[in-house]
């Protein structure tokens, strides 16, 4: 019996191992945006089909806050309150990329 998910959605908190342990896209708000996340899901009822976890640092911090939405492998970067309520109902309710925030 496996996990029946539609989506799985890694978000950056900027956690790190070495130097800031914080970073960049904890600074840019990242912990408020997952739970902004969380919310347009429950919102939405996409709770069952969507998982979501809070990750370390990507590494590519200059595009922060950012996500990235399995199965298709899409990274989105320069996260905002706007952007998630966006990527919530077009791509992870609607089924659509949303290339404004596609890096």
């Amino acid at each position: 019996m496996g996990i029946e998910a539609k989506h799985h959605v890694l978000m950056c908190t900027g956690g790190k191992l070495v130097g800031d342990k914080k970073g960049v896209c904890h600074a840019r708000g990242a912990v408020d945006l997952v739970a902004q996340l969380m919310m347009e899901l429950e919102d939405r009822e996409l709770t069952s089909e969507t998982i979501v976890s809070a990750t370390s640092c990507f590494g590519i911090c200059e595009k922060g806050p950012l996500m990235v939405v399995y199965p298709e492998g899409t990274w989105y970067g320069n996260l905002d309150a706007q952007a998630i309520e966006t990527i919530a109902e077009e791509h992870l309710e609607g089924g659509t990329v949303v290339d404004e925030y596609v890096i």
